[in-house]
């Protein structure tokens, strides 16, 4: 795999460079709530400016359906880039069309132009392996070099993430050359004890790693709404809690192989609970009690870890050498119920462990609750991603970086 810094050696001023980016933000209206993201991705934008590419930054934002809506716009995130940059930064209304060869056509040395959001193009996300790579023949059109540098995008086999780097000279931007070799920490040459949290809502989303990591972890503690169908898997009632009982099987047939191979599970002792899912707008009390996580009463919802619960996951952390953490333990979003995702975060900040965040609700999480990013060794910007690469699948983004 080829690096932007070999694409900056063999010089790249008034080169068109495309950039595969993630500007995915999360968006109040039109108000950016986490720039996380796009500061993640400037540091290779800006190299590329500085040396006098002319950039052309191209990413997905949201699920549009293949069409057009303003509620997807990457306007407010083409903003953003250009206040972290300090520089004017263009915006095309469209993907391949009159705007954005305006746009690109329009760039002088150094300058950088956004286009609109890629899935405004059903070429985008296509099975069809046709319509994906006439899309990609459009997009290439508009450039002479591709870097991908969009990690939370990497496991989509979409036109601008597997089929545009065949139709160019490729090479993995910054962000994706530290994300890779991050991961690599995680599933070759492990620090011992490996220590892995996983949260969220539910329990199917993780099967995969879940499996895979049984071979490799020391410790896995499970929280988040996933963590009740493992409490009922094991024969405790969960109230009115978040239930996936189409998967009480596999649960426990996980929790047999860890104890056969000896891998540590943790599950909650004590929960919080309320009597239904808490306001996240108005951020309403929502009346929580703390309940025994094998006496929960009918009619209350499991909502976070309990007190004793997070002393219990702080201690497992405290001597891990690696830890990997996927999934927030409960509803962060709300301060009755942010205590266990703010316990993990901190136990992660006081532990000597190389600490990776596994993205998506888990690196908001931590930015929401005020920790600081430099405090753990990782933060990702992909969460699915991260997920995919540990479960040891190929990546449809990095096998078409590699040569």
């Amino acid at each position: 795999m080829k690096t932007i810094d070999e694409l900056l050696a063999e010089g790249v001023a008034g080169k068109r460079v495309f950039v595969r980016a993630d500007l995915n933000v999360p968006l109040d209206g039109t108000t950016i709530t986490d720039d996380g993201r796009i500061r993640a991705v400037l540091p290779t934008i800006a190299k590329l400016a500085e040396a006098g590419a002319r950039v052309v930054v191209a990413s997905h934002l949201g699920r549009p359906k293949g069409t057009p809506d303003p509620a997807f716009s990457l306007a407010p995130a083409a903003a953003r880039l250009g206040e972290l940059l300090g520089a004017d930064v263009a915006f095309a209304t469209d993907t391949v069309g009159e705007s954005a060869r305006a746009a690109v056509a329009g760039l002088a040395d150094g300058q950088v132009a956004v286009i609109e959001n890629l899935r405004f193009n059903p070429g985008e996300t296509s099975k069809d392996d046709a319509e994906r790579g006439a899309f990609a023949d459009q997009l290439a059109e508009l450039a002479d070099v591709y870097v991908g540098d969009g990690f939370g995008a990497v496991h989509r086999k979409h036109a601008s993430v597997f089929d545009l780097p065949a139709r160019l000279p490729h090479y993995a931007g910054y962000l994706i050359a530290t994300e890779v070799g991050v991961l690599k920490k995680l599933t070759t040459d492990v620090q011992r004890p490996y220590a892995v949290v996983l949260g969220g809502a539910k329990v199917s989303d993780k099967l995969g790693v879940i499996d895979h990591l049984l071979e490799r972890a020391d410790r896995i503690l499970i929280g988040g709404g996933m963590a009740y169908t493992f409490l009922k898997a094991q024969g405790h009632e969960v109230g009115s809690s978040l239930l996936q009982e189409d998967q009480i099987p596999a649960v426990q047939e996980y929790l047999r192989r860890a104890e056969e191979k000896g891998v540590e599970f943790v599950l909650p002792v004590d929960v919080v609970v309320a009597p239904a899912f808490p306001d996240l707008k108005t951020k309403a009390p929502a009346h929580p009690t703390t309940v025994a996580a094998d006496a929960m009463p009918e009619g209350q919802m499991g909502l976070d870890n309990g007190p004793e619960t997070n002393k219990l996951y702080a201690s497992k952390l405290a001597d891990a050498a690696t830890v990997f953490w996927n999934g927030p333990m409960g509803v962060f979003e709300h301060p009755d119920f942010a205590d266990g995702t703010r316990a993990v975060a901190q136990a992660l900040v006081d532990s000597p462990a190389f600490s990776v965040v596994g993205g998506g609700d888990s690196a908001a999480a931590v930015r929401i609750l005020g920790f600081d990013e430099n405090a753990f060794g990782h933060i990702s910007t992909g969460g699915g991603a991260s997920l995919e690469y540990l479960e040891g699948k190929t990546l449809p983004g990095l096998a078409a970086l590699e040569d």
